[in-house]
């Protein structure tokens, strides 16, 4: 699951020109699920958006940055469903949505996640727009600051670019000798004008 949260002064909602929901300050959430997502996805998304320390403390002196979350706050959070978030351009210009879940199970659990943003604080404060809608979203920053949370975030390549043994993985510890012995070794000669060495 993805989401980006962007910290707001106020949100807002309308389809076909009709007020759907609207938010003070708080929170705007725009969530996306992916084919492999589960509920147990679903339900860590939640807390951690609720948990996210993503506002000052004004009450010391000086302010203290990234002090507290919305709870803290006793903010508002505005979930707006947008599987665009998954989006791929790799191959061509046209997006790819392959990641995406379809339909049915997007919207069991992306209605999964919203009940449990509500359930960890309070029903009132959370709001939504209307899954699969042609929703018009507007919002005034509060910073403006964007953040980007994955369940599954992606694996970290081996930034060496020499390859492991064969079946091993990354997460697997791996004999350093075994490691140096199936690495190329690569020579170079140089070769050095006699008058230089004069």
């Amino acid at each position: 699951m993805r989401t980006v949260l962007q910290r707001v002064k106020s949100a807002s909602v309308t389809v076909d020109g009709e007020l759907v929901s609207q938010i003070g300050k708080g929170l705007l959430v725009l969530a996306a699920i992916s084919k492999d997502d589960t509920e147990k996805d679903c339900e860590a998304m939640a807390g951690k958006i609720l948990k996210a320390k993503l506002f000052d403390d004004d009450a010391t002196d000086p302010p203290g940055r990234w002090k507290k979350g919305v709870l803290d706050l006793g903010g508002e959070v505005l979930c707006v469903s947008q599987f665009t978030l998954l989006a791929s351009v790799k191959k061509g210009n046209k997006p790819d949505f392959h990641q995406s879940a379809a339909g049915l199970k997007a919207k069991t659990l992306y209605q999964a996640f919203f009940k449990k943003v509500q359930d960890l604080y309070e029903p009132g404060k959370v709001k939504d727009g209307i899954f699969a809608a042609m929703m018009d979203v507007a919002l005034v920053n509060d910073g403006p600051v964007t953040i980007q949370i994955d369940t599954n975030p992606p694996k970290m390549e081996d930034p060496s670019g020499f390859s492991t043994p064969s079946g091993s993985t990354a997460s697997k510890s791996v004999d350093p000798n075994e490691l140096v012995n199936n690495m190329t070794r690569i020579t170079k000669e140089f070769h050095i004008p006699v008058e230089l060495l004069e």
